[in-house]
C-alpha cells in the first residue's frame, strides 16, 4: 500500500520545486537528495527490452517512452544523484572517457532538471552523444570512483537520456557558421572519426567536403553496427544536421579508385584521412575456402543493406539472394568475441537460426576483478551482452565456448561448410597452446569470422606515399595527426588501430585541431607571400562530381 501511494505521489506531484520521495537502501521513503546519493541509492541501469520481445523485430534494444522498462523522470534523478562529485573524477580521465566528457557536471544538471544546460555541456566534448550513449561500452563506468566500494554510476544511461530528450525537445538545432575562412578541407571516410573531424573543422570556419566510398554516409555507424544497437534514422538525423550546417557529402566516392587522389589533394588546402581499419583478420586453416564461411562485416553489412531496402519499399523478390547471407534455419558458429561477435549472434537470432555457438580463444573471465586488473582499469570480468541473453532466452544456455581454437573446416560434396573441428587451448607465457587429443566436431552451416581488424586497406596510403607504422596503420604522431606528406592528416582506426567509437570521435576532434593549426599557418604564409586564396571546395574538380 505504501509503495502504491509512493508511485501515485511521484507521478502526479513531481514538478519543478517539489522534491519527490524515493526508496533508500534502508527501505525508507524520503525526498531525493544528492549529498549522500551514492550511499542512499542502489545502482539501477535502465534495462533493454525483454529478449523474447525484441527478437521479433529489428528495432533498438533501448526501451522507448511508454515501455515498462523505460526509466521514469524520478528514477533518472535518483541515478544522477548517485554521482559523488568526487575530488578527482576518474570517469573523465585517460582510464575513463576518451573524449573527456565532464560527467559530474552533466550528472548534476540532470539531477537539477536543467536538461538544456546538460546537452550544451555534453556537446562541448562529444559531437555525437546519441551514438556513444547507445554503443559505447562505457569505460567511464569502469573507472567511476563509486565503483571502488560499490556499483558505478549509470553514466551511459544518463548520457543517452540527455541527448534523447534534447532531440525530442528541439534543443539540437543547426549551428550555422557565419564567418568562413576561405580554406577547404576534404575528409575521406564518414565513420565517427570522419564525421567528428568534419563537424569540428566546419565550425572552425573552413569549408568541408566528406567523401564516402559506400552508398550511404555513416561508415561503421551505418553498416557495421546493426539496427538493434543503433537505428539508422538516428545516424541520418545527425548527418542531415551536419549538412544543414554547411558540410557537403559525396557518396560512392572511392578515393584511389574512382576518384583521383592527386586531384583531390591539389584542390583542397588539407586532406584528412579517417578511413577506418577495414582489413579483417583471417583464419587460414584447411577448408577456409568452403562456401558459408564469411567475415563478420560482410555478414553484417549485407544484412543492413537488406533491411534498408525493405524499409524503403523494396520487395523481397528484388533482393540479391546470391549476395545476401542468411542464418535462417542454420547451425551458426561465430568465431571471436567482442562487440562485433555479439552483433553477429544477435543478427543470427533475428534470422531465426537453428542454433548459434560462439568460440572464444581466451579463458572465461573471472566474475570479479582479478588482482592484475585493478580499478580504474577497464574491468575484464565475465558479462552477458544482449546477444548472449537472447540465446539464453531461446535455447536455454550461454552460446560461448571458451579456450577453444578452430583446427579445420569440413565440407560436403557441394563445397559447403558442414562442420568444423576444434581443439581446446591453454594460455602459456608463449601464447595459446593447443591441447593434444582434445579435438571436437561442431555442426555448422554458417561460420562468421569476427576476430578483429589488422589495419586499413593500403591503396589510399600507397597512392599518397604515406609512411606506415609497424602494424601497417598510417603513421601520424599522436596529438599531431600529421602524416609524412604535407597537408595530409590521419586519425581514427586507420591511425591508432581498431578501437571504440568514442576513441574515433576523440581522434576526429584531434585531426580537426591539427588541420586548423596547419591552415592558419598556411594562410599566414600565403598572406606574407602576397598570394590570395581563390576558388572554393569545388574550384577545379573537373573529375569529381557530387553524383559519383
Amino acid at each position: 500500500m505504501l509503495y502504491t501511494l509512493y508511485l501515485i505521489f511521484n507521478r502526479f506531484i513531481f514538478a519543478p520545486g517539489i522534491v519527490p520521495a524515493h526508496q533508500r537502501r534502508d527501505g525508507s521513503y524520503q525526498p531525493i537528495e544528492k549529498l549522500r546519493g551514492f550511499l542512499n541509492y542502489e545502482r539501477n541501469p535502465e534495462p533493454y527490452r525483454k529478449p523474447l520481445e525484441r527478437l521479433l523485430d529489428w528495432e533498438e534494444l533501448n526501451p522507448v517512452e511508454g515501455d515498462d522498462e523505460k526509466h521514469s523522470a524520478v528514477e533518472r534523478k535518483v541515478q544522477a544523484a548517485r554521482c559523488m562529485d568526487c575530488g578527482t573524477p576518474f570517469c573523465q580521465t585517460d582510464t575513463g572517457c576518451p573524449v573527456s566528457n565532464i560527467i559530474p557536471e552533466w550528472n548534476s544538471l540532470v539531477y537539477n532538471g536543467q536538461w538544456a544546460d546538460a546537452i550544451e555541456r555534453l556537446h562541448k566534448t562529444n559531437n555525437f552523444p546519441e551514438f556513444t550513449g547507445r554503443v559505447c561500452p562505457a569505460p567511464c563506468e569502469g573507472s567511476c570512483v563509486a565503483g571502488l566500494v560499490d556499483s558505478p554510476v549509470t553514466i551511459k544511461n544518463i548520457e543517452y537520456a540527455i541527448v534523447d530528450r534534447a532531440w525530442n525537445d528541439g534543443l539540437i538545432q543547426p549551428r550555422i557558421v557565419k564567418n568562413r575562412t576561405g580554406m577547404t578541407v576534404a575528409v575521406v571516410g564518414s565513420g565517427p572519426a570522419g564525421l567528428a573531424a568534419a563537424d569540428q573543422i566546419n565550425q572552425m570556419g573552413h569549408k568541408v567536403t566528406v567523401y564516402e566510398r559506400s552508398d550511404r554516409i555513416g561508415g561503421l555507424l551505418m553498416y557495421g553496427i546493426p539496427n538493434m544497437k543503433l537505428e539508422k534514422e538516428t545516424v541520418d538525423r545527425r548527418v542531415n544536421l551536419l549538412r544543414e550546417e554547411g558540410i557537403d557529402f559525396v557518396t560512392n566516392a572511392d578515393i584511389g579508385k574512382n576518384v583521383d587522389v592527386d586531384e583531390l589533394r591539389s584542390n583542397y588546402d588539407a586532406l584528412a584521412l579517417c578511413v577506418g581499419s577495414t582489413k579483417p583478420r583471417n583464419l587460414p586453416v584447411p577448408g577456409r575456402e568452403l562456401k558459408g564461411v564469411h567475415f563478420a562485416m560482410e555478414f553484417l553489412t549485407k544484412n543492413q543493406q537488406r533491411l534498408l531496402m525493405t524499409k524503403e519499399g523494396a520487395l523481397e523478390s528484388q533482393w540479391d539472394k546470391d549476395n545476401f547471407i542468411t542464418a535462417a534455419g542454420k547451425d551458426v558458429i561465430v568465431i571471436g568475441g567482442g562487440d562485433t561477435g555479439t552483433d553477429c549472434i544477435g543478427t543470427s537470432m533475428r534470422h531465426r537460426c537453428k542454433s548459434v555457438t560462439n568460440f572464444e580463444l581466451m579463458p572465461q573471465p573471472p566474475m570479479e576483478r582479478a588482482p592484475d586488473n585493478p580499478w580504474p582499469q577497464w574491468p575484464r570480468v565475465f558479462g552477458i551482452d544482449y546477444g548472449h541473453a537472447e540465446v539464453q532466452a531461446v535455447f536455454g544456455k550461454d552460446p560461448r565456448v571458451f579456450s577453444v581454437m578452430t583446427k579445420e573446416f569440413l565440407g560436403d560434396d557441394n563445397g559447403n561448410v558442414r562442420a568444423l573441428v576444434t581443439q581446446d587451448v591453454e594460455i602459456t607465457d608463449k601464447g595459446p597452446r593447443a591441447i593434444e587429443e582434445s579435438e571436437r566436431e561442431f555442426p555448422a552451416d554458417l561460420v562468421v569470422l569476427s576476430m578483429g581488424f589488422l589495419s586499413p586497406e593500403d591503396y589510399v596510403s600507397g597512392e599518397l606515399g604515406l609512411d606506415l607504422d609497424q602494424r601497417n596503420n598510417i603513421h601520424a604522431v599522436y596529438g599531431d595527426y600529421r602524416t609524412s606528406v604535407e597537408g595530409v592528416f590521419a586519425g581514427g582506426d586507420c591511425r591508432r588501430g581498431q578501437s571504440l567509437v568514442v576513441w574515433a570521435i576523440h581522434e576526429g576532434r584531434g585531426v580537426a585541431e591539427a588541420c586548423d593549426t596547419y591552415l592558419k599557418q598556411k594562410r599566414e604564409d600565403e598572406v606574407a607571400a602576397g598570394s590570395t586564396i581563390s576558388g572554393g571546395a569545388f574550384a577545379n574538380l573537373s573529375s569529381i562530381s557530387p553524383n559519383i
